[in-house]
Formats: structure tokens, sequence, C-alpha cells
């Protein structure tokens, strides 16, 4: 209890210090409206326990559609507190109680995904902020799973990284494949009965799940980029998404091992 209690102050006073900041910066368009959400992620990394390793490095090319794996709403704070970056997710999302305005504040790009007809405009946004010089996050899994395997990819999501060249008027982009691993807790190797400690998915209530984290903590993840894919407008989404989808689960699968890649 007492750590839940000092955790969920640290939150607070984070939120208290930085959503100013960040309110001001987006509505100035600051540079430091990329900068804000990484020490935030940071402090929430540290305030829940969340241990790191990174294995491979970021692309520096632009501009950049990282596509990853989805376990959790940790992997918010676990990507952002190693890359400044912008994600496209659920319309859901946008509701969220206080989540919902941490998602806005990172300029995330919100998909309704009943509505077809707003695809152009989602890609649209996503173009600018790849334009702008922002890596953008995509789960290409277009949910979470339970951390134990990776889903299939949706092909219609990365096939609109075709659709985002034309808008940004880019002749190529580069789709960097990410796999988020929940591998440890309590300094103990996370087996399959274990890892839906960190997992959120299904019919799971975010409030409970984030109240636990807070009281447990001390949880190791692997984030493991792999090698960058070209992609232009001859190139084919099914082979893409493929290709993706392939390099995340082998990824993932080395850092549940425990092999390094």
């Amino acid at each position: 209890m007492l750590r839940l209690v000092l955790n969920g102050a640290g939150l607070i006073l984070a939120i208290a210090a930085l959503l100013p900041v960040q309110l001001v910066a987006v509505r100035l368009n600051l540079p430091l409206q990329r900068q804000v959400p990484t020490l935030f992620h940071r402090m929430v990394c540290t305030l829940l326990g969340v241990r790191i390793r990174r294995v491979g490095t970021p692309s520096a090319t632009r501009p950049l559609l990282i596509v990853s794996n989805h376990v959790s709403w940790i992997d918010i704070s676990v990507i952002t507190s190693l890359v400044p970056v912008a994600f496209v997710a659920k319309r859901e999302v946008a509701s969220w109680p206080l989540f919902g305005l941490f998602a806005r504040l990172q300029r995330t790009v919100f998909v309704d995904r009943t509505r077809r007809q707003a695809t152009p405009a989602v890609n649209a946004e996503i173009a600018r902020r790849l334009a702008a010089g922002d890596p953008v996050v995509l789960f290409g899994e277009g949910t979470s799973s339970d951390g134990n395997r990776v889903l299939p990819f949706r092909t219609a999501l990365v096939g609109a990284a075709r659709e985002v060249l034309a808008a940004a008027g880019q002749e190529r982009i580069e789709l960097q494949p990410l796999a988020i691993s929940y591998v440890g807790f309590q300094g103990l190797p996370m087996g399959r009965q274990h890892r839906p400690i960190a997992a959120w998915y299904g019919t799971l209530d975010l409030f409970p799940h984030l109240v636990a984290v807070l009281k447990r903590g001390a949880i190791d993840v692997t984030v493991s980029f792999g090698e960058p894919l070209g992609f232009d407008a001859q190139s084919d989404r099914k082979t893409a998404a493929r290709a993706l989808e392939t390099e995340v689960r082998h990824l993932a699968t080395n850092a549940l091992r425990g092999r390094a890649v």
C-alpha cells in the first residue's frame, strides 16, 4: 500500500509539473512539445518500476513509420521514453480519463475504424506529422495481445503508408519494425502465466490494471528495433505487412527467450 501511495503521489506531481508546460508548448507549436512527453514518460517508467533494455537503434531517416506489436498501455510510456514520437490510436482512446488528454497532448492521430470515409483525413494528418520530421508509431496488430505472442498484422493499416506518401509529397518512406517484450517481474524471468501482469488486453479494466502496476512495479521490458524496410508507391502492402510481422515476431521471440538479437 505504501508503494501505491508514494508512486501515485509521484505520478500526480509529474502531471501537475509538466501538463501546463505541454499545453503551452502545443498551443504555441514550440519544439518543446516533442521533448516534454519524453521527459514525462521517463518519469512514469521510473515511478512504475519499469526497467527498459533497448536492442537496436531507431532509424535516423525521415519520414519514418515505426510498426510495433502492442501489449499494454505501458507500451506508450516505454516507447516515448526512448524516442519522441507521435502515435496512431483508435478514436476511443481520446475519451479515456486522463490517458485521453495525454494522448491528445502527444499529438496522437485518432482513427475511427467505423468510418472508412474518414481514412483520407487520417492519412493526411499522419502525413503532416511525418513531414514535420516526427516518427509515427503504428500498432500493426490493431489491438493489444496477452504478451505471449504477436498477432497477425492488419495489412490495411500498413497499406496506409502508400496514401501517406502521396499526401506528404514523398517518394519513399521507411517502415521500421519494433518489438515490445515484457520479460521480467520482480527481478525474475516473467513466464507465460505472469506476463498478463504487464499486458492489458481484451476486457480488462484500465484503472484496476494501472493500480496493480503501481503497487507491484519492477517490470523488465525489452524494446527491439529491427532493420528498416523501404516502402514506395510500387511496394505491395501485403508483402510489407508480412515482412514487418515476421521480423517483429522474430525480435519478440528472441527477447522472450532471452537471446541476443
